[in-house]
């Protein structure tokens, strides 16, 4: 196997090592910002999340206050996926026990999937009071107000 290695680094066993050094250094630099960044995220007040804004439901997309109707009535939804616990692996929204979050699709004008719009609510179902607006698929929230 080795020698099949050795062709893609320079055609030697130092070619080879060399890259692996490099991908070391790499893995160090990346475990180190991302222990600086937790220590970031632990200086925040308890329960909140990294920064999101906000945006009132007038505001919101016709889709939008749509999709928050049927979360307060509790159903149907339009897709299989609504109501599916959402996990918060991005750790935008403030931290809660996995269960707590659930995400619903806005429907999205001329999208031939789910599209990247979501409702992200917290709390139990039907409740609307702790939702939260993502139009980029997650990439960042804004918690919906009256």
């Amino acid at each position: 196997m080795a020698p099949r290695l050795t062709h893609c680094f320079g055609g030697s066993l130092s070619g080879l090592r060399r890259a692996a050094a490099v991908a070391l250094v790499a893995i160090v630099a990346i475990v180190a910002l991302a222990a600086g960044s937790g220590q970031a995220r632990t200086s925040l007040p308890e329960g909140a999340g990294t920064s999101v804004g906000s945006i009132s439901v007038n505001e919101l997309p016709r889709e939008a206050v749509n999709t928050l109707s049927l979360i307060a009535a509790g159903g149907p939804f339009p897709y299989e996926k609504d109501g599916v616990v959402f996990g918060n692996f991005e750790r935008i929204l403030p931290p809660h026990r996995r269960g707590y979050y659930h995400e619903y699709t806005v429907p999205t004008r001329g999208a031939h999937n789910r599209g990247a719009k979501r409702i992200v609510c917290g709390g139990p179902r039907k409740q609307t009071d702790n939702c939260y607006y993502s139009d980029d698929h997650y990439a960042s929230f804004r918690r919906i107000i009256d």
